[in-house]
């Protein structure tokens, strides 16, 4: 497959969001496109997807769109799921073609008496193994457990799921469908941390082309190989991953201003010639060329400064706490249950995130020592001095007015231009204060809430999920802003990369319950390797032990294995010989190879069935 946009502009409602598209994609190539918030990512993917929404851009170069292949695209919002079904006949449907097969197969193995059937037999077996059918069922269960879904909800009817989980089970079909070319917008949105590496995984194996918008810097740098960036409406194209696509951006940026300057340099040199020398007889010919020599060149433009504009904050009011700002002793915490039991401390300036799978328990633990939901046992001691500020996830305001009037309603004592100057470091310009919060879009309302909890001037931070909706510029100013502050932080996040650069502690939720790190994120992958080569170390111990106790048994299973092999190789040569000329043509002889097919069939089911019980036994 190929799609190649040239000179592609689009506009909407007569605005124009992106002026000038170059964009390429071929066969397996693993493609991000990144921007500022705004900056017309996601109308690109639905160009991609429908191309009347192009027409000529503003470049030399001529407006094209060139096709090769009648390839499949995939997209989240043309997914549809079906309200009457259950969850798994719902995923499921995602296979059709390999559960149709499967039922061909199982219905003609039950007749094998004539040439068609044994050639129908043959040619569905070959489709069925092609399209990864002895796979699909594992495949089904694998991703319904990695998106959170337990296993009763497999027998749960899709209308009785929420919004979000329907999302995710659009998702999931998605995904197995497997289309030529993917496109995903924000695909870690509301996932956790280990459904985030599962579908790093499964995207880093996809043997076709997908395409994906993602603020998510570790997922890209894992999961891509191309990086189109999208700023001032152009389209700029980078091979490698995030790292090196942003390596490679300052290389581009230094480079182009050093020959734009040279360029400049030199044609005041040639103009600074003609004009000394073009009064002069003898010299006029030399100095018109000068002239001449400028009009060829290809001006080189200045390149504009990458757009890193974003807000900035000020901890000079900082109130100076005591040495320890909070401790937690035996804190039991949940609802109607404890969720899980933790004792630590926070000394002034250590920042703590904490992680987990959703819904384990993460932002109750926090909203707990926030004093928001009461503990169930265990005491929570804040030091000296210390102030609060809590930043929710679900961006709630005090108010339903404007910009301005949410903030002095929080800050009483700011007069009005002192609150638009504070608001203003958070990129809320002018009548941009006057905003109805209904009307403010998910960054927006992050900004404005991160506006209010820097403001309160705390020395110690409560951030629930803060990088949520926010570009890769944002999270950049958000981790310079924390590594800044003087304060402490305890936060939830499941972004990795964020975790890992502020974070030189971790409380860490997964099946065996809730445990404090006193080191950062780096150091608990670590360690984590760690426990898993002595896991496994220990478990190559204990398998050559019991390799040596039941040596008798391993015998027996490279007997049936070699017996199974011996059967496999025989029922192929005589498949093969069906469709001999001198075979199919004597009724008699296919129909002795048809019984003999039939009995090896019946013999290998028979080995099998002992060679799967063998393995089933604890060795």
């Amino acid at each position: 497959m190929k799609l190649r946009i040239q000179n592609g502009m689009v506009e909407i409602n007569g605005n124009t969001i992106l002026e000038s598209v170059n964009f390429e994609v071929n066969d397996n190539n693993h493609i991000a496109i990144v921007g500022r918030n705004g900056s017309g990512k996601t109308t690109l993917l639905k160009a991609i997807i429908d191309n009347d929404l192009f027409t000529e851009g503003v470049r030399e170069e001529p407006f094209e769109i060139t096709k090769i292949g009648n390839f499949k695209i995939g997209y989240l919002e043309q997914i549809k799921i079906n309200d009457d079904y259950t969850l798994y006949d719902e995923i499921s449907s995602s296979y059709k073609e390999i559960i149709a097969l499967e039922n061909k197969i199982s219905a003609l193995e039950k007749d094998l008496s004539s040439d068609k059937n044994i050639m129908d037999y043959s040619n569905a077996l070959d489709r069925f193994n092609a399209l990864g059918g002895y796979a699909y069922k594992k495949n089904i269960e694998l991703m319904i457990n990695k998106f959170g879904f337990a296993s009763s909800d497999k027998d749960k009817k899709i209308r009785d799921f929420s919004g979000g989980e329907k999302m995710k089970i659009s998702f999931m079909k998605l995904l197995l469908s497997e289309p030529d070319l993917l496109i995903l917008d924000e695909p870690t949105n509301h996932l956790d941390i280990s459904a985030i590496e599962w579908l790093e995984d499964y995207l880093k194996g996809y043997k076709k082309a997908f395409i994906l918008v993602s603020h998510d810097r570790m997922f890209l740098d894992n999961v891509v190989d191309i990086v189109y960036e999208i700023e001032y409406g152009e389209t700029i194209k980078y091979v490698g991953n995030y790292t090196k696509y942003t390596k490679l951006k300052k290389e581009r940026y230094d480079k182009l201003l050093k020959d734009c300057e040279y360029q400049q340099k030199e044609i005041k040199r040639l103009k600074d010639l003609y004009e000394r020398f073009r009064f002069k007889p003898t010299k006029a010919k030399m100095a018109l060329s000068k002239l001449k020599q400028i009009e060829r060149m290809t001006i080189i433009e200045k390149p504009k400064k990458a757009d890193t504009k974003g807000f900035k904050t000020n901890f000079t009011d900082i109130p100076k706490p005591g040495k320890i700002v909070l401790t937690i002793d035996d804190l039991e915490f949940g609802y109607d249950k404890p969720l899980g039991k933790i004792s630590f401390e926070i000394p002034y300036g250590k920042k703590i995130g904490i992680i987990g799978p959703n819904g384990i328990g993460k932002s109750t633990l926090l909203k707990t020592i926030c004093n928001i939901i009461p503990p169930l046992k265990g005491k929570i001691t804040l030091g000296y001095n210390v102030h609060t500020a809590y930043f929710d996830q679900n961006l709630s305001f005090a108010t339903n007015g404007t910009v301005l009037n949410e903030f002095i309603h929080k800050f009483p004592d700011y007069l009005n231009e002192e609150a638009r100057r504070a608001l203003g470091t958070f990129l809320f310009q002018s009548n941009e204060v006057d905003k109805d919060l209904s009307v403010l879009s998910g960054g927006e309302k992050v900004r404005l809430l991160l506006c209010e909890t820097f403001y309160a001037r705390p020395n110690l931070m409560f951030l629930d999920e803060p990088t949520n909706h926010l570009d890769i510029v944002g999270k950049e100013k958000l981790e310079n802003a924390l590594r800044e502050y003087p304060g402490s932080a305890l936060f939830v996040s499941h972004d990795r990369y964020f975790v890992k650069q502020i974070a030189d502690a971790l409380i860490v939720f997964d099946e065996n319950g809730v445990k404090y790190y006193d080191y950062g994120y780096e150091d608990y992958l670590n360690s984590k390797s760690k426990e898993v080569l002595v896991k496994n170390k220990n478990v190559k111990v204990q398998k050559e032990n019991k390799t040596i106790i039941t040596n008798d048994k391993q015998k027996e299973i490279k007997s049936i294995l070699k017996e199974i092999d011996v059967i496999n190789e025989k029922l192929k040569d005589l498949n093969k010989s069906l469709y001999e000329k001198e075979v199919y043509m004597d009724y008699q002889k296919a129909s002795e190879i048809n019984l003999e097919i039939e009995r090896l069939n019946n013999l290998l089911k028979e080995k099998e069935k002992i060679w799967e019980n063998l393995m089933n036994e604890d060795l």
